[in-house]
């Protein structure tokens, strides 16, 4: 079986030094990668800039910075998995027009016109065949359930893990999570706080359910 996981961040360039990205430091996806080695299954971890990096030998790692890189990967390497988790904290947006050397301060405001990238789980959703499994992350601030199910139906995922800046612990740089699983067959299963590497546990063994329910 094979399972193709994405992780950490996109950097999005503003010149040669500066770019636009988030918080994500890549230890969710990493932790799920590492889990789906360490069971047997043939690993893709396509991973944003991050410091870190897996283990496991046998999980073959693709570095990318951009959403741009991220995507056109992702697409290469799609049709050839059994599993897809999209666990990357992709970019929205990108600088519209990069510059090509470094911008000087200058005057006391200073404005980048962003375009939309493209939302990678979205675009590949609908390229989804019988028996794949593909799987989804939602970090929410605010009508956390709702959001959830609305990116849910619009990818065609099998099912989304909820988690929430809100919670204590949980989301961006923490070696712990707290998640809410929700499936496209409206069941919603709801987690403690627990380390990402037990988080990456239970995600698999969703993806191992809905498996056997595709049987």
């Amino acid at each position: 079986m094979k399972v193709l996981i994405t992780a950490g961040p996109t950097h999005e360039p503003i010149d040669p030094v500066r770019f636009v990205g988030n918080r994500s430091s890549g230890k969710m996806g990493i932790a799920i990668a590492e889990e789906f080695a360490k069971r047997g299954f043939e690993v893709t971890l396509v991973k944003g800039p991050t410091g870190l990096n897996a283990t496991n030998p046998n999980i073959l790692q693709i570095n990318v910075e951009t959403a741009a890189q991220m995507y056109a990967t992702c697409a290469q390497y799609f049709t050839l998995n059994d599993v897809i988790v999209f666990a990357a904290a992709v970019a929205d947006y990108t600088p519209k027009h990069p510059s090509a050397v470094k911008i000087k301060k200058k005057e006391n405001e200073f404005s980048i016109e962003m375009v939309k990238t493209t939302d990678i789980a979205a675009e590949l959703g609908k390229l989804k065949r019988k028996g794949q499994v593909i799987v989804g992350f939602a970090l929410e601030t605010d009508n956390e359930m709702e959001n959830a199910r609305s990116k849910l139906a619009a990818k065609n995922l099998d099912f989304i893990v909820l988690n929430s800046v809100n919670d204590a612990g949980a989301a961006f740089q923490y070696d712990t999570n707290k998640v809410t699983i929700i499936d496209n067959s409206g069941n919603v299963t709801k987690f403690e706080l627990k380390p990402k590497t037990e988080v990456a546990a239970d995600i698999a063994d969703y993806v191992f359910k809905i498996m056997e329910g595709n049987k």
